[in-house]
C-alpha cells in the first residue's frame, strides 16, 4: 500500500467529533504536523491550524471549506466500506498518530474509531479523550504509570497476556468481549504489558498522552503487529 502522506515525526489527525478547548493544542504540542479526516478539517480550520492533508470521502465538506485547502493536499477516497478515520490511518506513514475528535460525541462513531485501532494495529495511534487516552496494545509495552493510576484493558478479541505493576495481574486470564474484561485495574508503579495477539485496547489517564505517544513511536519492530493480510 502506498501512503498519500509520510512524515518521520508524529502526526495529529483531527476528526469531526467533539474536540475539547485544549485538545488541539495538547495534541499539536506532541505531534505538530496536522491532517484532517474529512469533517475534522472544519474543526482544524476554525482553530486557524494549517492542514498538510485532508483525507476522506468529503461527504461532510462543502466547497467553501475545500477552498481553504490547496487542491494538492486534498485526498478524496470515495469508497464507503470504511470510515474516514480508517482512510486516514491506512494512508499515512508516521511513527505514531495522535487522534483528536474521535472520542466523545456519538457512541457509534467512538465504537467505530476503537474498531479501527484494532483493524489498523500496524499503524500506532493514541486517541485523546476528555479524561483518558486509548491505544491498541503492541506485543509489549512499558508505561511510566504512577501508583493509583487507573489502567483499563478492554479486549476486542480473545487475548491472553502478562503484566507487571498491576494490582490485579492479568497472567493466566483469557480476556474476551462478551466474557472477561480488564477494566478499572490499578497501577502499583510502572506497568509492563505483554499480549499474545492483537486485539487489546488500553485506557489510561489523559495526562499520559505524551508518555504513550513516545512509547508507541519508539517501540522496536519486533513488538509491532504486522498489517493484516486480506
Amino acid at each position: 500500500m502506498t501512503s498519500v502522506f509520510q512524515s518521520n515525526n508524529p502526526i495529529t489527525i483531527v476528526g469531526g467529533g467533539d474536540v475539547g478547548s485544549e485538545d488541539l493544542n495538547l495534541a499539536l504540542s506532541i505531534a505538530p504536523t496536522c491532517i484532517a479526516a474529512d469533517g475534522g478539517s472544519i474543526v482544524a480550520l476554525a482553530a486557524g491550524i494549517q492542514l498538510e492533508a485532508v483525507i476522506g470521502d468529503f461527504d461532510s465538506l462543502n466547497s467553501s471549506v475545500l477552498a481553504q485547502v490547496p487542491v494538492e493536499r486534498q485526498y478524496h477516497i470515495a469508497e464507503q466500506n470504511s470510515t474516514d478515520f480508517d482512510k486516514c490511518l491506512r494512508n499515512v506513514e508516521t511513527p505514531v498518530v495522535v487522534g483528536v475528535g474521535f472520542l466523545g460525541g456519538r457512541v457509534d462513531h467512538q465504537m467505530a474509531a476503537l474498531h479501527t485501532l484494532v483493524v489498523r494495529a500496524d499503524r500506532p495511534c493514541v486517541l485523546l479523550g476528555p479524561h483518558e487516552v486509548v491505544f491498541h496494545c503492541p506485543a509489549k509495552i512499558e508505561l511510566p504509570t504512577k501508583v493509583g493510576d487507573i489502567v483499563s484493558l478492554f479486549p476486542m478479541a480473545e487475548v491472553t497476556g502478562t503484566s507487571v505493576g498491576l494490582e490485579w495481574p492479568i497472567d493466566g486470564l483469557a480476556l474476551a468481549p462478551g466474557e472477561q474484561v480488564g477494566t478499572s485495574n490499578c497501577a502499583t508503579g510502572f506497568v509492563q504489558l505483554k499480549m499474545s495477539v492483537r486485539g487489546m485496547l488500553c485506557i489510561l489517564p489523559r495526562r499520559m498522552l505524551a508518555d504513550v505517544t513516545w512509547a508507541l513511536a519508539t517501540m522496536p519492530d519486533h513488538v509491532k503487529w504486522p498489517a493484516r493480510v486480506k
